[in-house]
């Protein structure tokens, strides 16, 4: 319980912290009335619809400042040394108050107990990161984003720490490699910011900008467009309960290559049985394009999550191969094999 108040404290006084940050700045006496004020008030409502009397008045006292805070956190980290969101916090706190080494070995243990957690794994790249004098990635931080990468390909924090160290270590080609299926990825205001690191990486790389990106473009089914039929097996439907928000992905790949789809089309269940084209028009890289293939590989997926990338628990149809260009629809039966 009491490591549980110095965490809502902690995450009260850096929420404020981050709101007050211009005021801060500009009048800090009015900035720390203000949090005081805000930090009473909560302590006054939770006095109001709380159960405070539950609680040791003394030995489980909130702190009052982000400087108490962090001294009572550090003496339940080291009571207690297990608490992954608690040295997660406290990274966090010794970022907020500058303390950049600080910061870096507190994300280090929450790393070190978390070894699957992508996201305390990507933030443990970026303390490093934040601990270098020159604000470098340095082997370590890489070696972990890697491996973020590798299982969670779809990571954008990841995936856009991964290219700022490779452009540090003079690899553009690979960093706009690495970069160029986050447009896919992010909102179109996103994209046009990252569009210009990406040709910057690119024209380092003696390579060609990327193409220009089109707006509301229809596709455009041509020699190349590959019309997909899926359906849901009627034996399985009717044995297995399905979610009504499920997503039906129907996926078109490099066989043998990476996970990341060449061509992909996000439908609901509600629409099964579809029929889809899949052309150029459906890439989400724009340097691999379905019409640069002779062979692929396609799948339809059944997710409950909404995620693209294969989740547990997702139910894939048989993959098949097509010879590029296809004459014929290519039929795609999920739950076909299933239970």
């Amino acid at each position: 319980m009491a490591l549980f108040i110095v965490l809502a404290a902690l995450l009260a006084i850096l929420a404020v912290a981050f709101v007050l940050r211009p005021l801060w700045r500009s009048r800090p006496a009015s900035a720390a009335g203000l949090t005081g004020a805000l930090l009473l008030s909560t302590a006054g409502l939770y006095w109001l619809v709380g159960t405070p009397a539950s609680l040791d008045p003394v030995a489980q006292r909130a702190p009052a400042s982000i400087e108490e805070a962090i001294a009572q956190l550090e003496g339940d980290l080291q009571r207690d040394p297990r608490q992954i969101d608690g040295w997660r916090l406290l990274g966090r706190a010794y970022r907020e108050r500058q303390q950049p080494e600080k910061s870096r070995d507190a994300y280090a243990k929450a790393a070190a107990l978390a070894p699957d957690n992508d996201d305390v794994q990507v933030e443990y790249a970026e303390s490093r990161a934040l601990a270098n004098p020159q604000h470098r990635f340095d082997q370590e931080a890489v070696a972990s984003l890697e491996v973020v990468l590798k299982r969670s390909p779809q990571h954008q924090r990841a995936r856009w720490f991964l290219g700022i160290a490779q452009r540090q270590a003079d690899k553009p080609a690979e960093a706009a490699q690495t970069w160029e299926p986050l447009l896919a990825m992010v909102d179109e205001n996103t994209a046009a910011t990252l569009r210009p690191q990406i040709d910057a990486a690119r024209t380092a790389a003696g390579l060609p900008p990327l193409p220009a990106a089109e707006k509301n473009a229809q596709p455009a089914a041509g020699a190349t467009a590959l019309t997909v039929k899926v359906s849901l097996d009627p034996d399985f439907a009717s044995r297995v309960r399905l979610r009504g928000d499920a997503s039906v992905f129907v996926i078109a790949r490099k066989p043998g290559g990476p996970p990341m789809p060449v061509a992909v089309e996000k439908h609901s269940l509600q629409e099964l049985p579809l029929t889809v084209v899949l052309d150029d028009a459906d890439g989400p890289m724009p340097t691999q394009k379905l019409s640069a293939l002779q062979e692929v590989e396609i799948v339809a997926r059944l997710s409950a999550s909404g995620n693209a990338m294969r989740q547990e628990g997702d139910l894939e149809s048989e993959p098949m191969r097509v010879a590029l260009p296809a004459k014929q629809p290519v039929e795609l039966v999920i739950g076909a094999k299933s239970l």
